[in-house]
């Protein structure tokens, strides 16, 4: 096992495992045509609390974080407990559930780039698992649920979003910028890009306009 270069605040990780938790629980309790029951809908927000970080550990060859400390399952479970809580306050508020999203996203990709980088994994892998680190728990949750894989369509620009701000978070920290103001960067940048692709509608092209590209370009 390699050495950390610097380690991560544990409230750090805990802050990302509780707003995940807190955003999977509001996003599962409002599928009321499914008829989750509370046990559903809090291990929902656990699954997309814990599932990016469990990922992560795994592709750096760690014991998953939540096994090594006391505090991420009660901390996971209380968010998502709050988190059905939060839904019927603000039921309303749509733009909340949102908002949350693309924080977790951010959150997630940035500490598990920070986290690769600290075990020295070269930059471009360290770019894949902080990605795989902020797409694994909505992953989790869709297959959880049975739904389709939001990251996997036109318009969701999840793993778009996450790529960018860790491309951003490495060549700032190659630059020697601090890693905590770079995963700051990071996180900022990813929420922002995930939020203009909901306000805006940005999109990748979707498969079938690259299928037609040979069509279009004659015409």
């Amino acid at each position: 096992m390699s050495s950390a270069l610097f380690t991560l605040p544990l409230w750090l990780d805990l802050t990302a495992v509780a707003i995940g938790a807190i955003q999977g629980a509001m996003f599962a309790a409002r599928l009321t045509e499914r008829r989750i029951d509370l046990l559903g809908v809090a291990l929902i927000g656990i699954i997309v609390g814990l599932g990016g970080g469990l990922l992560r550990d795994l592709l750096l060859n760690q014991l998953p974080a939540a096994m090594s400390s006391n505090w991420y399952l009660p901390i996971a479970t209380a968010a998502a407990l709050l988190g059905m809580a939060l839904l019927r306050v603000f039921t309303r508020l749509n733009g909340l559930i949102i908002a949350l999203d693309a924080v977790t996203i951010g959150m997630f990709a940035a500490i598990g780039t920070s986290k690769a980088l600290a075990y020295g994994v070269p930059v471009i892998p360290a770019i894949f698992v902080g990605v795989v680190t902020a797409v694994g728990g909505s992953i989790l949750r869709d297959v959880a649920l049975n739904l389709p894989i939001a990251v996997m369509h036109v318009g969701s620009l999840y793993a778009v979003a996450a790529t960018a701000g860790t491309v951003l978070l490495v060549v700032l920290f190659s630059l020697g910028v601090n890693i905590f103001i770079a995963a700051t960067v990071c996180v900022v940048v990813t929420t922002l890009t995930r939020l203009g692709s909901v306000r805006f509608g940005w999109s990748l092209p979707e498969q079938r306009a690259l299928g037609s590209w040979k069509v279009w370009r004659r015409a």
